[in-house]
């Protein structure tokens, strides 16, 4: 029977692959934690928490890791592993829009306010985490691909072009997928402007 340390019971190693697979894996693990401040950045910009980011970063972190090669391989590592982010965030978003929600019992209510303000960080004030509410919210409007166009450069504040350059696109697809975002969030906000006057 195998242990767990790679050795069967007839005192021969048991072969998990080449030495390069734990090579490969200390890279991966050296090359995502150097990209860890920028990562949980844009994640807190995105979700507007930085508990919510620190789950997203760990969730991008797991299934990047399942195929280390590809995010080893590819040019921009921080483009990839941010990309990563914004689909788990898209696939969140889009679960929690098919939600039926339920009517809150107020005592409920109360508890789950009480925990937020728990949990919001102390520094940020009030506005500012409406603000950050407010920005995840519109954010969930758009394309997964406008989104990711919106946090880089009007949140990150990234240059177009250097957002194309991390998102591996086009300086003028990028441009054309930013102002069509734009305009979804005018139209949005217009539209909730005629709903509540």
């Amino acid at each position: 029977m195998a242990e767990c340390s790679g050795r069967q019971s007839g005192g021969r190693r048991k072969d998990f692959g080449p030495e390069l697979t734990e090579r490969r894996s200390e890279d991966f693990n050296r090359v995502f934690t150097d990209l860890l401040p920028r990562l949980q950045h844009a994640a807190t910009m995105l979700t507007g928490s930085p508990l919510a980011a620190g789950d997203i970063v760990h969730d991008a972190y797991l299934r990047i890791a399942r195929h280390p090669e590809r995010f080893l391989s590819h040019p921009q590592p921080y483009a990839y592993a941010f990309t990563t982010m914004a689909n788990i965030l898209r696939d969140q978003w889009r679960r929690e829009r098919r939600r039926v929600p339920l009517p809150e019992v107020p005592e409920l209510a109360e508890a789950v306010e009480y925990a937020r303000s728990a949990l919001d960080p102390p520094s940020a004030g009030t506005a500012e985490l409406q603000a950050r509410w407010e920005v995840v919210r519109l954010l969930g409007f758009l394309t997964a691909k406008q989104a990711r166009a919106v946090a880089l450069v009007d949140l990150d504040g990234y240059s177009v072009d250097e957002a194309a350059e991390l998102l591996g696109l086009h300086r003028s697809t990028l441009a054309v997928t930013r102002r069509r975002a734009h305009g979804r969030l005018r139209a949005v906000l217009e539209q909730e402007r005629r709903r509540d006057p």
